[in-house]
């Protein structure tokens, strides 16, 4: 069992939220749901590539912010590519493969290359990948190795 689990308070939209999340990785499933008063759901729990969330209607007192985000690690420019589309939509897109989803929930997607781009041994090489890097929203591998 996992010892921490992220907790995401929304206004009204945690199942919503929660199938869209799951609709979006490959193994993710909506766990449980828990009823609130009247008919509504207090709270969801679901899963995200073994990751457990919960998530909770708790009214408009609290919004996210870029405090806290989900770094999304992706193998392939395809990953990236559909995830980014998928999360951006009716969101915003950040700098450095940063968004915010249409809940105002923050995602970091970045490809593997990234990483290794920027820890390359040649110092020019990895501060030409850093200065590609600052000037994308969606992180293009090509154009890093490129760079």
């Amino acid at each position: 069992m996992q010892k921490i689990t992220p907790f995401l308070w929304f206004d009204n939209q945690a199942e919503e939220a929660a199938h869209f999340y799951t609709s979006l990785f490959k193994d993710a499933k909506v766990v449980s749901i828990t009823p609130g008063p009247d008919g509504t759901v207090m709270s969801v729990m679901f899963q995200l590539e073994g990751q457990d969330f919960l998530a909770l209607n708790g009214g408009p007192q609290f919004a996210f912010t870029e405090a806290i985000s989900f770094f999304v690690k992706c193998q392939t420019q395809e990953e990236v590519n559909e995830l980014w589309e998928k999360l951006s939509t009716g969101g915003e897109e950040g700098q450095c493969g940063w968004l915010k989803d249409k809940y105002g929930l923050s995602w970091q997607i970045v490809p593997d290359a990234l990483s290794e781009a920027l820890q390359n041994k040649d110092p020019e090489k990895a501060g030409r990948a850093m200065q590609a890097m600052l000037k994308m929203k969606k992180i293009i591998i090509k154009d890093l190795l490129e760079a």
